[in-house]
């Protein structure tokens, strides 16, 4: 029976890395029996603008009824003065909740042919591998009470609260062992429970669980010195997790150990395996419409739809050797282009990768 994928280009650069993503996902129909049904639907910016909200009613139904989604991005300069209630980035938030999807993984990855274009010295990044599990449905990102009210003095105030329950904590720590089990069973829990009381809890729930896991070597980290380390020496850490939004953060951070933020995909999975898979760069209007942004991390996004939702290991397999592949023959976009090798377009660089399968 055929799988069924959700696809939501969204914003920005969005629609333009997705065309390049359904270039690869044909292929491997055409070529290699890849046995799925693609449906389209609106999220995000583009979502507001036809139906005025940012998750149609619509969408979450289509998503609910999909075994994966490939999103592309949301948000752009266009919305930024919209209530915040109806902006963009509500649309990816709900559609989070909306399925649950608490397990984020963000690779961080940098691959040989790209060791020059990481801003570190190549002895510090090269072989690096990290995967960050980000807690992704919980947290400050959607705590209540929040919001901005004016005090008896008339100043304003903002706030948003920070909360995490044991459950919460425990069902992403045992996801995240769950990887380290398929890799080098270390595992960094990032928290700051030298300050915040939710973060206390955090260690002592993270520590408890792994009582489960006896062949995990796990270790404690503040998130302010986990961010020095990243930098410093970031391949002593294999898998690390964290809140919603310090996983943000340092996820971003050890985006830019590989070169580009724009070879970094994620999936967000739930307690079943089902996914959504995205670049972890973001809308970029700046280079919206203008054929320059690098496809490979939504190429890649499509590798893990194919590893953890679809249970196609080998398709994963070829795309990941696709990608490697062009990168061998000094194929860059613009963002990894380091000179002396073949500057190509968002449409080049996924015509390339197709070829490459």
């Amino acid at each position: 029976m055929s799988k069924k994928i959700l696809v939501l280009p969204g914003d920005g650069i969005g629609p333009e890395i997705v065309v390049e993503a359904l270039k690869v996902i044909k292929r491997l129909q055409d070529d290699f029996g890849l046995d799925v049904e693609l449906q389209s639907g609106l999220i995000g910016g583009c979502a507001y603008d036809a139906k005025g909200q940012p998750l149609p009613e619509e969408t979450l139904l289509l998503a609910k009824e999909a075994d994966a989604i490939l999103l592309g991005a949301v948000g752009g300069y266009k919305w930024e003065s919209l209530d915040i209630s109806v902006r963009p980035e509500k649309g990816l938030l709900g559609l989070r909740s909306g399925l649950e999807l608490f397990s984020n993984l963000r690779p961080a990855i940098l691959y040989p042919q790209l060791a020059s274009a990481s801003t570190l010295k190549a002895d510090v990044v090269s072989g690096l591998d990290i995967m960050i599990v980000r807690e992704l449905t919980g947290g400050i990102y959607f705590g209540q009470p929040r919001g901005i009210k004016t005090l008896d003095n008339g100043e304003r105030q903002g706030f948003n609260t920070l909360v995490y329950s044991e459950s919460e904590i425990r069902r992403i720590a045992r996801s995240a062992f769950e990887i380290a089990m398929k890799r080098d069973k270390r595992v960094c829990s990032v928290d700051k429970a030298n300050v915040l009381e939710c973060t206390e809890l955090w260690r002592e729930v993270v520590t408890d669980a792994v009582s489960d896991y006896p062949e995990i070597e796990l270790t404690h980290m503040y998130v302010d010195n986990a961010a020095m380390q990243l930098v410093k020496a970031p391949k002593q850490f294999d898998v690390m997790v964290t809140t919603n939004m310090f996983g943000d953060i340092l996820s971003d951070c050890a985006a830019m150990l590989t070169g580009s933020i724009g070879m970094l995909p994620s999936a967000s999975l739930d307690a079943n395996g089902k996914g959504m898979y995205e670049p972890i760069h973001g809308s970029a209007p700046d280079l919206a419409g203008k054929n320059e942004a690098n496809p490979l991390a939504t190429i890649l996004s499509v590798s893990m739809m194919l590893r953890y939702s679809l249970g196609e290991t080998k398709m994963a397999d070829r795309i990941d050797s696709a990608v490697n592949q062009v990168l061998d023959d000094g194929i860059r976009t613009y963002d990894i282009f380091t000179g002396g090798l073949t500057k190509v377009s968002t449409s080049q660089m996924g015509d390339a990768v197709t070829a490459a399968l």
